[in-house]
């Protein structure tokens, strides 16, 4: 079962599909198991995200699930900088756009889960009809197979609203636009730690939780891996594979407590 942006996505596959960003979720082959006795719960929470726990673990230690309240803090801005080699990403999470994504993105780095991760994904599909264009980060295993032991469902009132891809009236593709932060999946509501940061605008189909957008002093450092190519190693391709100049997360923190 996948639920991210497949790093084996040939560029076939994104002009017919629209692009797909994909996260790998609980497989038995990329799958290493949970930390022993750890105390994983076995039920989604009673609030209105309903954070839900995976039956089958990708990660070593589990941290637990996010606060969630009967009423899911939806006003405001909260903010996190993304510490990266090359230099901080500030990004804005708009709770308005999708309030549990947001509730669980600060709960992930509270909990230092993307501390000292690596953005294993950078795509550059320009030639038309396909357009994709992101950095994707979030799995600690850094092979897009990693999550936190949890899922929740899809926020998609943002995606729908998004301007219509040319030549798409019926909305089936949107400009995911430059800028833009948004989640990782392999279906619906199968949304855990993957994001990606949209560095030109993208053509993908109104699926993938649009929960903020990157400051633009993190753009120019995302310019800058972008801009560093695509390494494609064994499994990737020259517009699609790990950043040629990597790209880590040494640390992410909250800036605003509102």
């Amino acid at each position: 079962m996948t639920r991210h942006l497949t790093r084996s996505t040939s560029a076939a596959s994104v002009a017919l599909a629209g692009a797909l960003l994909v996260a790998g979720l609980s497989t038995a082959s990329a799958a290493s198991a949970a930390a022993p006795g750890a105390d994983v719960p076995t039920e989604p929470t009673s609030g209105a995200c309903g954070f839900a726990p995976l039956e089958d673990q990708t990660y070593s230690t589990f941290i637990g699930l996010p606060n969630d309240p009967a009423r899911t803090p939806s006003r405001g801005d909260s903010g996190v900088v993304l510490e990266t080699n090359h230099g901080d990403i500030p990004v804005v999470l708009e709770r308005a756009k999708a309030p549990c994504t947001v509730l669980s993105f600060e709960f992930l780095a509270r909990k230092k889960y993307f501390d000292g991760t690596n953005c294993h994904r950078l795509t550059a599909y320009t030639t038309p009809p396909a357009a994709l264009s992101v950095l994707q980060c979030g799995d600690p295993l850094g092979t897009g197979w990693g999550d936190p032991g949890y899922s929740f469902k899809d926020e998609l009132d943002s995606a729908k609203a998004l301007e219509n891809w040319p030549g798409f009236p019926d909305g089936s593709r949107k400009v995911y636009p430059r800028g833009t932060l948004a989640m990782a999946n392999g279906g619906p509501d199968t949304n855990g730690s993957q994001f990606f940061l949209v560095y030109e605008d993208s053509r993908l189909r109104p699926d993938y939780t649009v929960f903020g957008h990157v400051s633009e002093a993190g753009m120019k450092v995302l310019d800058t891996i972008a801009a560093g190519g695509i390494d494609p190693g064994t499994e990737g391709t020259p517009e699609d594979g790990a950043p040629a100049i990597g790209a880590t997360i040494n640390r992410a923190h909250r800036t605003s407590p509102n």
